[in-house]
């Protein structure tokens, strides 16, 4: 019966939920902006990380090394779109 009982979904499911209270705690508290935008992008990386791999299951099947590289190889690309547009529209160079 154990080997039935999602553990490793209930788990994850309870960690959201203190990740998203946290998330809250920065909006109802009154903390500079600094203090709450650094604490609100630590636990979205985070949630995002446990929703891949407890929800939608990256790290199950035989290629997980090339759901992984997908994955940062999209995070890249966010990453290089962000820095461009601010590059050009924000930084006029």
């Amino acid at each position: 019966m154990a080997k039935f009982f999602p553990i490793g979904q209930i788990m994850g499911f309870v960690f959201s939920l203190i990740l998203t209270v946290i998330a809250m705690l920065v909006y109802f508290t009154d903390m500079s902006f600094t203090t709450g935008m650094i604490i609100l992008l630590v636990t979205a990386f985070i949630q995002a990380g446990l929703q891949f791999m407890v929800f939608m299951h990256a790290g199950e099947t035989e290629d997980k090394w090339a759901i992984y590289s997908n994955i940062i190889y999209g995070i890249g690309l966010i990453v290089l779109t962000i820095l461009g547009t601010l590059l050009i529209l924000i930084w006029d160079m």
